[in-house]
């Protein structure tokens, strides 16, 4: 089983942040697509399975329904797609590495933005609403009760609860950086999504799930959606954007690049030594 150093998983953000603003175009719009797909599934998955636990197991069932939901981000990146959250850890690490342009982080990040929601919406609507998956006892009580309270959240409080969802998202991408194997990356990445979901940290993507699904139900409103959109998007890019790729990049590639830049200094202010006659 291989592993990657902390030093080694930088290098490879960088990488990865360069290939995800250099894709094809039809790439982006297909991953981005799926991406939306597969975490919502994830969020489906995790409503039928914890929408009928006895309430008297308290804190548990948010343990059960966290340990099912990763299944979303596993296929994400196991199988393949593209995630916002994952790219507001991967691009901003190639952007402060000066290998990505601001322009190409923006296009890159509205053009996920857009086709996870498309994904997302389109598991909300054709499984979630015309299936009934999440529109039936239970299971609409539970989607109806998760989506009412992301959107009650006032702007600060959504803004902050995205912060640390991302800074555990992006940490769970991260991770995977540090397996070469596939049972090494799902291992890694699992715990911080199991602890986001337990938590209730608000996820850009996850929720353009769960409270389309609570609309098409007709509980809340369009308005509802994007008046909580905004500081969770904000919140999400400020945990991967900052939190993970900026204090990583400080720690071990702006440092060691100091670094060296330090030696390289010294090394040209040795004086040669003259040869006297």
């Amino acid at each position: 089983m291989g592993y990657n150093s902390p030093q080694e998983m930088a290098n490879i953000a960088v990488k990865t942040g360069v290939k995800k603003v250099s894709m094809p175009l039809l790439s982006i719009l297909i991953l981005g697509f799926l991406g939306g797909a597969y975490i919502s599934l994830g969020y489906l998955f995790h409503i039928r399975v914890v929408a009928d636990l006895p309430h008297e197991w308290g804190t548990l069932n948010a343990l059960i329904g966290g340990a099912v939901f990763p299944l979303g981000l596993i296929l994400t990146i196991i199988a393949g797609g593209e995630l916002l959250t994952g790219n507001m850890m991967a691009v901003p690490m190639a952007a402060l590495a000066k290998k990505v342009t601001v322009k190409q982080l923006t296009i890159n990040w509205i053009l996920i933005t857009i086709t996870n929601f498309i994904g997302a919406v389109f598991v909300a609507y054709f499984f979630g609403h015309l299936l009934g998956l999440t529109e039936s006892g239970t299971y609409l009580e539970k989607t109806i009760y998760t989506a009412t309270a992301k959107v009650e959240d006032s702007f600060w409080m959504a803004f902050i609860s995205a912060v640390g969802c991302n800074w555990l998202v992006g940490l769970g991408v991260w991770i995977t950086y540090s397996a070469e194997d596939t049972a090494g990356k799902i291992t890694g990445m699992i715990f911080p999504i199991v602890a986001f979901v337990a938590i209730g940290f608000q996820h850009v993507v996850a929720n353009m799930f769960i409270i389309p699904a609570a609309i098409f139900a007709g509980a809340l409103t369009w308005t509802d959606y994007f008046s909580n959109f905004v500081p969770v998007f904000l919140g999400n890019a400020f945990g991967g954007g900052i939190l993970v790729a900026g204090l990583f990049f400080g720690a071990y590639i702006h440092s060691n690049k100091k670094k060296t830049e330090e030696q390289e200094k010294e090394k040209e202010d040795v004086p040669y030594l003259k040869k006297t006659s």
